[in-house]
Parts: C-alpha cells; sequence; structure tokens
C-alpha cells in the first residue's frame, strides 16, 4: 500500500494567527510537524491556503498545494490536495499542523491499522493516565473520549466521560478502567475519504461537535490505533510558550 501525508495549514486562526509560520528555535512550526513524518511515508505534501506558508514550505524543500479558502474542516481540503497532488496512493494521513512533536511511531501505528481490509478509516487513541489529575484530563470536555470494542474499533466518541463507572467515586474511575483520550490524527482509504466529505452533517455531529461521529453515524469501520507516546497540541500562544519550553529540555 502506499501512503500519502497531507498537513493542512490555514494562515488565519482566531486564537493564534499566522501558527504554521511561529519560529520553535529557528524552524516553523509547520517544518517541524514536516521533518517528523516525512521519512515514514510515501510521500508528505502540506495543503494551505495563503501564499506565505506556500512560500516557507518550499523554501525547506517541502512540498505544498495550494487549496480552496472556503473549506470549513481540514478532511476538506485534504481531499482538494490529495486530487491534486495525485490519486495513486492507497490510504491518505491527515496530519495535524500544529503538532510538532508527533513521533513517526504514531504514523506507523495507523498504517498498520489498514492490515485489516474492513478498516474504512484509523484513528488514534491515548490511555489515561491513572494517577493524573481527573478534573483536568478525564472530565475535560476539550479532550474527547472514546469506547472501543474487542477489535479496538471505534464505538462512540465524546466530550462527556464514557463508560460511566456505576458504584465508585469519580477519583476512583481512572485506577479501575481503562479510559481512553482521542488523539486527532486520521487517516482514510482514498475512496472512503471521497465519500465522506459528501456527508452532510450528522445529528450526533452537531450535538457533540464532533465530525468523526458523522462517519460512525454512516456506517463507516474506524479502528484506533493506541499510542502511549504524549502529543502536544498547540492552539494558542500559551501554548507555544509550553512547547518551546518542552523542546529546549529535549535538544
Amino acid at each position: 500500500m502506499r501512503f500519502i501525508g497531507i498537513i493542512p495549514a490555514r494562515y488565519a486562526s482566531t486564537r493564534f494567527p499566522g501558527k504554521p509560520l511561529a519560529d520553535m528555535n529557528g524552524k516553523t512550526m509547520i517544518q517541524r510537524v514536516y521533518e517528523q513524518v516525512e521519512n515514514v511515508l510515501d510521500t508528505v505534501c502540506v495543503a494551505t491556503d495563503d501564499e506565505r506558508i506556500e512560500a516557507v514550505v518550499k523554501s525547506f524543500g517541502g512540498q505544498v498545494v495550494m487549496t480552496s479558502p472556503d473549506h470549513k474542516s481540514g478532511t476538506d481540503r485534504c481531499y482538494e490536495a490529495y486530487t491534486k497532488v495525485g490519486t495513486e496512493f492507497d490510504v491518505i494521513v491527515n496530519i495535524q499542523g500544529d503538532e510538532p512533536f508527533i513521533h513517526p511511531s504514531q504514523i506507523e501505528t495507523l498504517k498498520a491499522c489498514f492490515a485489516d481490509d474492513k478498516v474504512d478509516i484509523a484513528t488514534l487513541v491515548k490511555p489515561f493516565d491513572a494517577e493524573g489529575d481527573f478534573e483536568t484530563t478525564l472530565f475535560n470536555p476539550n479532550s474527547p473520549k472514546v469506547v472501543l470494542n474487542k477489535n479496538n474499533e471505534a464505538m462512540y466518541f465524546s466530550r462527556s466521560v464514557i463508560p460511566y463507572m456505576r458504584g465508585k467515586e469519580h477519583t476512583e474511575w481512572l485506577r479501575n478502567h481503562t479510559y481512553y483520550k482521542h488523539i486527532g490524527l486520521y487517516a482514510y482509504r482514498a475512496n472512503v475519504l471521497r465519500e465522506i466529505t459528501q456527508l452532510p452533517q450528522s445529528s450526533l455531529e452537531l450535538t457533540e461537535s464532533l465530525e468523526q461521529l458523522r462517519w460512525l453515524e454512516n456506517g463507516y469501520c474506524l479502528k484506533a490505533g493506541i499510542t502511549h507516546q504524549e502529543t502536544i497540541g498547540i492552539d494558542t500562544p500559551e501554548d507555544m510558550q509550553k512547547a518551546l519550553a518542552f523542546l529546549n529540555g529535549r535538544e
């Protein structure tokens, strides 16, 4: 199978304008994301609607394609980029452009999900830390949870805590059950990506504001690869300061 990684990257951002071009110790964030994944995929391409991002990607030797500024989601931008880059790939990996510490092993975990022919879409989950602060992790609605079946296929995603543990105090939940945090990294078979971009928004998706519920409601098989690597998403300038502190400690 041939895998292409597409990194949607917009310049406009309410909380952090110009985020893909933010400097991280001499490299832009988009370059760091690109370099983290380029050696584990057949090719990688940035999909953007901004000429400044296009110029920067070309300056470090990356592949980039211009896409419409009107897309409502990264999934739609991925599909347009895929149609422009070439359709000889079997699977498209949608890589978040604001996670410069994505680990190559996480991409390999996603790829391995497609050894099962019935899998339409793959994503990643990470067990919540049993010793973590449950109020800021498990009960955080900005950190979606997912319930898996015995084949590690997603049954449901929610901003609420699922499953509810009856008979135990909330502080005991993480020590008595494995809860999974959803990591927003996706891979789609090429024909499936085309199909899901044509689907109307679903009732569950609108209720929880989680795009992946649209796919489940329409019967697609979402396989979850389990990772133990923590990702660091950057949504605000404050997040960037934390990321730089982590980077300085690693380099």
